[in-house]
């Protein structure tokens, strides 16, 4: 794997910096200071500020990648296919070869939360401990069902709010985007339903919604092969320390999968976040934050 790097000498300096994984370059973001974390954003291909975790970076040196073919990151030839699990651990792996850390902690959220398992089962010795943020064990028509039950018991708390037929119409047209500007309005649309009272803090969420961007991923390998995921049988051979965390009302990667991944893996840890959704961080951050410090303070 050919790796180079751009910027300042030391890959975990505060700021921005670039590196080249076979050719293509991975941009990536380090703020805070303490044990390094490495938080993989989900989408696929949402641009990775939403995911910063100013609680997290008071005790950790949080890394933050923008996945390949996001943002300030490169594209694939064969953008906007091919980016599968394989791949953007090809790029967790370069990164980490990068930073130079002998084991990080790795935080991935909802599809990120894929990818850091798939990471986990692959090379855990890379890694001091894994959190499943919002993640799940599997994709596909068991996991489509289960987002739209979510979604119906939302529109019922919600019922007679003027925007939620907006927010139900967002859901709908999923399946017709092709473009990154249906993807970052798409996503801004269904924004309310991915927190546990949106309408009721919107004065201070309406920025965090208006800054949310994304790119246009298939979900398609490179020879258009939808990537179906299903980690059930594999999951009880995750050797490394695991936090599972869900809020509670998330809707597209609920507590129902989160129970089912604490199941799966052996002596890993359930946090459910009673009143947050899909962005627990910013909901309930204290509690969110206090939960990765168990992790760490049991594995330091």
């Amino acid at each position: 794997m050919g790796i180079h790097a751009t910027g300042a000498a030391d890959p975990l300096a505060p700021g921005t910096h670039t590196v080249e994984t076979d050719g293509i370059t991975l941009r990536y973001h380090v703020h805070g200071t303490g044990p390094v974390c490495v938080a993989h954003s989900g989408g696929p291909g949402m641009f990775w500020e939403y995911l910063r975790m100013p609680s997290v970076e008071k005790n950790m040196t949080v890394v933050y990648p923008e996945p390949v073919g996001t943002g300030g990151s490169g594209r694939l030839a064969s953008h906007p296919h091919g980016y599968t699990r394989t791949r953007y651990t090809q790029f967790l792996d370069g990164l980490l070869d990068h930073l130079g850390v002998p084991a990080v902690y790795l935080i991935g959220h909802s599809h990120g939360g894929f990818v850091a398992q798939h990471f986990a089962l692959r090379h855990p010795g890379r890694l001091a401990g894994v959190v499943l943020y919002d993640s799940a064990p599997v994709t596909g028509p068991e996991h489509i069902a289960e987002a739209v039950r979510n979604l119906e018991e939302f529109a019922r708390r919600n019922a007679g709010n003027p925007e939620l037929p907006a927010v139900m119409g967002a859901f709908q047209s999923l399946s017709g985007i092709s473009t990154d500007e249906g993807v970052t309005n798409a996503a801004r649309g269904l924004l309310p339903a991915y927190f546990a009272d949106y309408w009721g803090h919107e004065a201070e969420l309406a920025p965090f919604r208006a800054a949310v961007r994304g790119t246009f991923i298939s979900g398609l390998d490179e020879d258009l092969t939808p990537e179906v995921i299903d980690d059930r049988g594999t999951l009880g051979d995750l050797d490394v320390p695991t936090l599972v965390i869900v809020g509670r009302y998330d809707v597209i990667c609920g507590v129902r999968w989160s129970q089912e991944l604490n199941k799966l893996i052996p002596g890993s840890e359930l946090v459910i976040l009673e009143d947050s959704g899909h962005f627990g961080h910013l909901e309930e951050p204290e509690l969110f934050a206090a939960a990765v410090a168990r992790l760490v303070a049991a594995t330091a």
